[in-house]
């Protein structure tokens, strides 16, 4: 059977469950999710010499890390030929490209020093959003940014956070689509702190300052990201989930609430929380990614909970409440793929969650219908999905299945050759 064919097979299985798999095809293609810039080159960006730091880290060394600019955007450009699906570009204040012999600091950053980053998604169609730095820097003053009791160190990245504001605003007015712009710090304590008030209060304090930069949130989308915590700041951090999101509702006309997947306990599941907060802010945000243990931004795979947050989007009818970003770094393989297969993983979870008969499901739970609920789901497991998966691809310009033949041979003919 060709791959239409089997299409047309599996199509008939899913309309008998009321499911039309042409439409949950056509709104998939328009479902845009925010590829990375950072996992090209292991989140080490363009403005710096020194270490990852931040309670964040990349393990491995895989050969053909990107090293300028322009491998950078190469890489990208090939990784999203191989992406069906809408999408936009996700960029770090580290990786701000200046001209030879400029340089300012994160604290002055202006939208020039972005325009490449600009010429290259709108060249596309593309939308960017955004991410202000607070760590890898020499004025991360011990382990503090935002919330540092030094009010110098405090200041700097208060109009670091600012310079971000204009930036996103640069983005949204130059792309014509509206640029998320996240909020999260590292900040925290290796061991157990005397004062867990007196952080956050400035915390808080340093969020207000930046969001008094003028914007407009119907353009720009800031956020607030949690952590629970990271390398060397085991004990405390400082924006928690319960910081985090208080902030973002009280402040919900100037901020939405990000969720990372990994960054709650190891028991906590996004999917679950999703339709939380959807019931309460008209739009959120997230960072999807895959913890092993703790926040170690394995690459996305098509594992049970990548679809049950596809799932929960879906069946919360949050398409267009939801902006959706990757976030993972895997310096262990090739970092090429790592783009791909992430970005491939959380697109066929989102086509399967479209094809999902959630109406029929949520009949049976309203009705009491539990044992025949549980045996639909189940069977809901095996249904063909990979055939219109096959035709999602197919229909929007990518190979379903021999696309690796693609990556050896960029690696073969341009990454093995980066010393």
């Amino acid at each position: 059977m060709t791959t239409r064919e089997r299409y047309e097979s599996a199509r008939e299985i899913y309309a008998k469950l009321g499911v039309d798999t042409d439409a949950a095809i056509e709104k998939c293609k328009n479902v845009p999710v925010s590829l990375h810039c950072w996992q090209g080159d292991d989140v080490t960006g363009f403005d710096h010499d020194g270490p990852l730091t931040g309670g964040i880290q990349t393990t491995g060394n895989y050969p053909g890390k990107a090293r300028t600019p322009e491998e950078l955007l190469a890489d990208m450009d090939k990784a999203m030929s191989l992406m069906p699906g809408m999408k936009k570009i996700n960029v770090h204040a580290s990786y701000a490209i200046f001209e030879d012999g400029e340089f300012v600091d994160r604290d002055k950053l202006e939208p020039k020093h972005f325009q490449k980053w600009v010429d290259f998604a709108k060249e596309r169609g593309m939308g960017l959003d955004f991410n202000p730095t607070f760590f890898s820097h020499d004025k991360v003053k011990d382990g503090l940014t935002l919330s540092s009791p030094d009010e110098e160190t405090r200041k700097f990245w208060i109009e670091h956070g600012k310079a971000c504001i204009r930036i996103s605003t640069y983005f949204a007015e130059q792309t014509g689509i509206p640029c998320v712009m996240n909020i999260w710090t590292g900040d925290g304590y290796k061991d157990v702190p005397a004062d867990r008030m007196g952080p956050r209060v400035r915390y808080k304090e340093s969020i207000d300052e930046i969001l008094s930069e003028p914007y407009d949130p119907k353009m720009v989308k800031p956020c607030v990201e949690s952590k629970v915590f990271g390398i060397g700041v085991e004990a405390y951090t400082v924006g928690s989930a319960e910081f985090a999101l208080s902030y973002a509702a009280a402040n919900m006309d100037k901020c939405l609430p990000l969720m990372d997947n990994g960054h709650y306990h190891p028991t906590e599941v996004v999917s679950d929380k999703i339709p939380a907060l959807l019931t309460f802010f008209p739009e959120i945000a997230l960072h999807v990614t895959r913890p092993i243990r703790w926040d170690s931004d394995h690459v996305v795979l098509y594992d049970d909970e990548t679809k049950e947050i596809a799932q929960e989007i879906v069946r919360c009818d949050g398409l267009d409440r939801t902006y959706i970003a990757l976030d993972y770094f895997d310096a262990s393989i090739n970092r090429v793929s790592a783009w791909v297969t992430g970005f491939r993983s959380f697109q066929k979870a989102l086509l399967n969650a479209l094809c999902t008969p959630s109406a029929m499901l949520k009949e049976l739970q309203d009705t009491n219908q539990f044992s025949k609920k549980m045996v639909m789901m189940e069977e809901c497991k095996t249904l063909p999905i990979g055939d219109i998966w096959n035709e999602y691809c197919a229909q929007c310009g990518v190979d379903p299945e021999g696309w690796f033949s693609e990556i050896e041979k960029y690696e073969t003919e341009v990454l093995s050759k980066r010393a």
